[in-house]
């Protein structure tokens, strides 16, 4: 096989004069003189992504062949040629294409890779046949000066639809469609976005209490329902591993789940993630097994969780940790957005969340800490209706 593919090489090299030749001309340029990617610079030029491709900026681009777009469906490439279809062919092309030079050997170990048109292209260049997405890399490493080209025999097609149409065609998650359509969201997970969301199909949904999804439809509980969506929705586009490293995720309904890695694959709080990575034009879904319902703290047990964190960080901001100091705030409050706390409203919860916002961004443990802790006595006002004694830091 690596005999095969050097032998590729070498005659794509000999359409373009030599290697060193090609090195010497851009993508577009390279493609253009190796004679068998007439039907993919036609394309190029159609979407106006000549100067984008003959420019400065290193890609690697995965190129089909006219064979590989001699099995695209003739109606639908007339169709993508089309200057009104300009905006669609260039998502198409895009998928082709990565930033920055990959060569075949450092993408050895990579199991996938974002294409410049935001999607993810699925790779394995572990053994003899390399592939990425559903096509073959027939020849490697064709240098350019602003780049790199690998040779593939398929079209990559991309997904074009957003992600309550992707739900929708999927015919498993017709629950969900419809609780999103009752609480108004579907124009929200429609929008650019991007988002990612933990989809419980049509099973999870029947798994809840007998009851339970009649009761959320109901027009007076349009705000349960809508706590409850949101809890499913992460703003950003966040692939499975990525998941897994953070350990956790701020929700759209400013809660916590938290993302675990088993024996039996990802789960999201109790959820088992069933199907992972579902790309579509303004997010990616992961299909979860099981509805996540937010919990809630009491009144009590938050004003407890405070007034712990305070009697213990006190003293440790006193003695000089303040990085400790800051911990032990920090997973206080974090502990109460993640759960939230009965029967509180929105602004109390947003007051929290922006405090733990502004402690992020202040990198001095000192200031900090006073962050963190004028939040703190903020929100125990808010839950007692009443302020708390603070004991004193000394300064």
């Amino acid at each position: 096989m690596r005999k095969i593919m050097f032998t590729a090489v070498m005659l794509v090299a000999a359409t373009i004069s030599t290697a060193t030749f090609a090195q010497e001309k851009t993508i577009v340029q390279t493609a253009i003189d190796a004679g068998n990617f007439k039907t993919l610079v036609t394309a190029v030029k159609a979407a106006g992504l000549v100067d984008t491709l003959n420019g400065h900026t290193e890609f690697t681009v995965f190129a089909p062949t006219d064979a590989a777009f001699a099995k695209v469906d003739p109606a639908t490439l007339q169709s993508l040629l089309k200057p009104e279809n300009k905006s669609q062919l260039a998502q198409v092309l895009t998928y082709h294409v990565l930033s920055g030079s990959v060569m075949a050997r450092d993408a050895y170990d990579l199991n996938a890779a974002p294409t410049v048109n935001g999607q993810r292209l699925n790779l394995d260049f572990r053994g003899d046949a390399l592939q990425v997405g559903d096509a073959q890399i027939v020849v490697t490493d064709i240098p350019c000066s602003n780049g790199v080209i690998h040779v593939i025999d398929t079209v990559l097609i991309p997904e074009f639809k957003t992600i309550p149409a992707t739900a929708q065609a999927a015919g498993q998650f017709n629950t969900l469609v419809a609780a999103v359509g009752a609480a108004g969201l579907a124009e929200v997970l429609g929008s650019e976005g991007p988002f990612t969301v933990f989809a419980p199909t049509d099973e999870a949904f029947s798994n809840l209490p007998s009851g339970t999804v009649e009761t959320l439809l109901k027009p007076e509980n349009k705000q349960d329902l809508i706590n409850i969506l949101k809890y499913h929705v992460i703003a950003g586009k966040v692939y499975a591993s990525d998941a897994v490293k953070a350990g956790k995720a701020s929700t759209l309904l400013g809660r916590s789940v938290d993302i675990g890695l088993m024996a039996s694959g990802i789960t999201i709080n109790n959820a088992q993630v069933v199907a992972k990575n579902i790309d579509t034009t303004n997010g990616v879904i992961h299909v979860i097994d099981a509805v996540l319902i937010p919990g809630v703290m009491s009144r009590t047990a938050a004003m407890n969780v405070l007034a712990s964190a305070i009697s213990e960080g006190a003293p440790v901001y006193n003695e000089g940790n303040h990085g400790k100091c800051c911990k032990l705030y920090m997973d206080a409050m974090e502990s109460i957005v993640g759960a939230g706390v009965e029967s509180t409203d929105d602004q109390t919860m947003e007051m929290v969340s922006a405090t733990l916002r502004m402690a992020e961004r202040t990198h001095d443990t000192t200031e900090r800490a006073w962050v963190l802790r004028r939040g703190m006595d903020s929100l125990y006002g808010s839950l007692s209706e009443a302020r708390v004694m603070k004991p004193q830091f000394r300064k």
